[in-house]
C-alpha cells in the first residue's frame, strides 16, 4: 500500500473510534433520559400517595407512559414492601401557584394582559374599567 492510503485509512479508523466522543447518538440519550425522567415522576407521585390523574395533571410535560410506568412499579414495590404513603408536605394548590410550575404554564399565557397588570407605585388603579372609586 502507498503511504497516503496508510494515512487515509489510519485517520478513518482514528475518527470511527471517536464517535463517542462525538456524541452521535445523543438522541437515544436524550430519549432516555426523559423516560427515566418519567419514572422517576411517577415513582414520587405514587409514593406521595397521588392519583395517576393528578400525577398527569401536575406534570404535562412529562410523558404520561412513562410516568405510568414509574407510579405501578413504586405501587408493587410499596404492596410488596407493606409501605404506606408519604403525604406532600406542599399542598397541590401552592406547588402551582410557584413560579414555573408545569402545572400552571400551559394556562399562564392564555390569561388576559388586565389580569397580569400590577398596580403603580402610590395609586391603586382599577383594571375592570369601574372609575366610580376615583381611581
Amino acid at each position: 500500500m502507498s503511504r497516503p492510503v496508510v494515512i487515509a485509512v489510519s485517520l478513518a479508523a482514528a475518527l470511527l473510534a471517536g464517535c463517542d466522543l462525538l456524541e452521535l447518538d445523543a438522541g437515544e440519550k436524550l430519549a432516555a433520559a426523559r423516560e427515566a425522567d418519567g419514572r422517576a415522576v411517577g415513582g414520587a407521585c405514587r409514593h406521595a400517595g397521588r392519583a395517576i390523574e393528578d400525577c398527569y395533571v401536575l406534570n404535562k410535560r412529562v410523558d404520561k407512559a412513562a410516568i405510568f410506568a414509574g407510579w405501578r412499579d413504586m405501587n408493587d414495590y410499596m404492596r410488596e414492601n407493606k409501605l404506606d404513603p408519604i403525604p406532600p408536605q406542599i399542598s397541590t394548590q401552592v406547588a402551582a401557584a410557584r413560579p414555573g410550575a408545569d402545572a400552571k404554564g400551559a394556562d399562564e399565557a392564555d390569561e388576559p394582559a388586565a389580569e397580569k397588570r400590577v398596580p403603580a407605585r402610590g395609586k391603586a388603579r382599577d383594571v375592570t374599567g369601574d372609575r366610580s372609586q376615583g381611581g
